[in-house]
């Protein structure tokens, strides 16, 4: 017993302080526990949140600095992914996205109203729970605002870990109770996405190439990005509102991977290294996420009451629901279509990755391009505003 103890304290003294070894920890263990199949569902790199969250509990603390790393890396990445043929496709299905973006937002928000006023559960709370349920950070730092209260953070923890694996499951969930024939979907809108848009370009005689790779132009991107995200644009209800390091990045990809070059500068990034820094992002986010929403989180519960869970879970499964059945029945779009901008209107970039995966396709990533700025306002704006009257 006491050599046991005395490996327990020798792990928490020389590995769990050490940032680097406890990134890695994580992420070896929860890949492990994604790659588990329960009825044919796996949990894939989302796997990393849970695994974050029992590490965040057990006091184990990862610098914010790695998850806005990560973030950065991912929705860099998704721009440039998605840019060639982002534009046209959002000029073709414009309604159909901000239509979709503002009815799940809306729902989610209206959702948040009723727990406030049916549970009696703080606004404060309510609206950190809000941003958790629909993965906004940006939302959260505006409930913040709105508020002045710590207890949003709270809230954001506790109904984050459901508003990401809930969206991660349904995109795995739709196609096999509908029973889609994934391959024959593929094939029709890949088709439509290359009438729609462009072709990704590849490398052309005659233009600058800074680095073989293209991580010269993706360090570009995310040095533009976050000046973009800088920017901030003053709401009626006195409140800021900016795109942030989610918005800033992914918005500078999406253009430079659209127009491909700056002159005769190329700005073209190797589609393997864009996948590959697209997974390594998406890890780092998830584990800084989770160990931060993994802190106190037994204690919060015990304040609070378990049934925050549940109303965490209506924000996320009323919202994704209602945008489902509004995009696939009324809109009439195609299922890739339909569960990549349910990835974007929930603001959810770990189900991006799991729908990318499970569709096979890097092109369900111009749908979710299409819909997430969209959510990414209004979700802010619901924030503001119900902070504001309701707080």
């Amino acid at each position: 017993m006491g050599a046991l103890l005395s490996i327990v304290e020798w792990f928490k003294e020389n590995i769990m302080t050490n940032t680097l070894e406890m990134v890695f920890l994580i992420s070896v263990v929860g890949y492990l526990v994604g790659s588990i199949k329960i009825c044919g569902l796996e949990l894939g790199t989302a796997g990393i949140l849970l695994v974050a969250l029992v590490f965040g509990h057990f006091g184990v603390e990862i610098p914010a600095l790695v998850r806005e790393l990560g973030l950065i890396c991912f929705v860099t990445s998704v721009g440039f992914i998605a840019g060639p043929k982002f534009f046209r496709n959002f000029k073709v299905n414009a309604k159909s996205y901000i239509l979709l973006g503002l009815i799940i937002i809306a729902s989610g928000a209206l959702t948040c109203v009723a727990v406030i006023k049916l549970f009696h559960i703080p606004a404060d709370l309510s609206l950190g729970m809000l941003s958790g349920a629909l993965t906004s950070t940006p939302g959260l730092a505006a409930a913040l605002e709105a508020t002045g209260s710590q207890s949003a953070s709270i809230g954001y923890g506790i109904a984050y870990p459901f508003g990401v694996i809930g969206v991660v499951l349904f995109v795995q969930l739709v196609p096999k109770i509908l029973k889609v024939d994934m391959e024959q979907e593929r094939v029709l809108f890949e088709a439509a996405a290359n009438v729609e848009g462009k072709p990704r370009k590849k490398k052309k005689a005659g233009y600058f190439y800074a680095d073989s790779m293209g991580f010269f132009p993706f360090s570009l991107a995310i040095v533009l990005g976050i000046i973009l995200a800088k920017i901030q644009i003053r709401l009626p209800s006195g409140g800021m509102f900016s795109l942030g390091t989610s918005g800033g990045p992914l918005v500078a990809g999406l253009v430079m991977g659209h127009f491909g070059h700056i002159g005769k500068l190329s700005m073209h990034v190797e589609k393997n290294v864009l996948e590959c820094l697209r997974e390594f992002g998406l890890a780092l986010f998830l584990l800084g996420a989770g160990t931060d929403a993994g802190a106190g989180f037994v204690e919060i519960i015990k304040e609070h009451g378990g049934m925050l869970f549940v109303y965490g879970a209506l924000m996320t499964l009323i919202p994704m629901m209602l945008g489902y059945v509004f995009a696939a029945k009324v809109l009439k779009l195609r299922i890739f279509n339909t569960l990549g901008s349910i990835c974007g209107g929930m603001t959810s970039t770990p189900a991006l990755g799991t729908l990318i995966r499970v569709t096979k396709t890097d092109d369900v990533a111009s749908a979710y391009a299409a819909t997430y700025p969209v959510a990414l306002v209004v979700v802010v704006l619901a924030c503001q505003f119900i902070g504001a009257f309701l707080y």
